[in-house]
């Protein structure tokens, strides 16, 4: 008999990585960081209307740059897109599949205005997608994916680590920029 939970050592290496490496140094972000452009042509989460991307896509007031196909190289992007990619492309699409949240898409979102309401978008994401991961159990990390994922038939326990590689990932390169950013305010 297994005894041994992997429902809950999979949530905890996430959480281990939230709470002792990533949270505290989301800490204090600013609009002027949330926003800066680190290199010309950086693609960012903007304004409507004021982005010259191949494709600005969002439904409210601020749209997120991208292309298809991506260019090469990809330009280098803002906390701003960075954040937006984590909150819909591996949070919240993936939460509407599986879980039971609104849909979700890059073309239906309305990207953050701030730093704050970018923050609390990703903190309820991340809500939804922990207590769904819980509910799984078990037996529901054994389940297929399905047809909306690029591996139908793969269990939702490769899901699950694919995305937390895409947390740890894509949170990693949101402090990186923060440690760049503040190094640029001190020149």
């Amino acid at each position: 008999m297994d005894t041994f939970d992997w429902n809950r050592t999979l949530r905890e290496q996430w959480q281990w990585h939230w709470e002792n490496q990533i949270r505290a140094r989301l800490d204090g972000l600013t609009d002027h960081e949330y926003f800066w452009e680190p290199a010309p042509g950086a693609w960012n989460v903007r304004p409507r209307g004021t982005s010259h991307a191949p494709i600005q896509a969002g439904a409210g007031d601020f749209t997120i740059d991208f292309a298809i196909p991506e260019p090469s190289p990809a330009p280098i992007t803002t906390i701003a897109w960075r954040l937006g990619h984590v909150v819909v492309g591996v949070l919240a699409v993936r939460n509407a599949a599986h879980f039971g949240a609104p849909e979700a898409s890059y073309e239906q979102w309305s990207y953050a205005g701030s730093a704050a309401e970018a923050l609390r978008q990703l903190e309820h994401e991340l809500d939804v997608w922990t207590a769904g991961v819980r509910a799984l159990g078990e037996e529901g990390l054994r389940v297929p994916v399905g047809a909306g994922e690029s591996h139908p038939d793969a269990p939702m326990a490769g899901l699950v680590l694919h995305i937390q590689r895409e947390l740890i990932h894509h949170l990693s390169e949101v402090c990186l920029l923060r440690d760049l950013y503040a190094r640029e305010a001190h020149r």
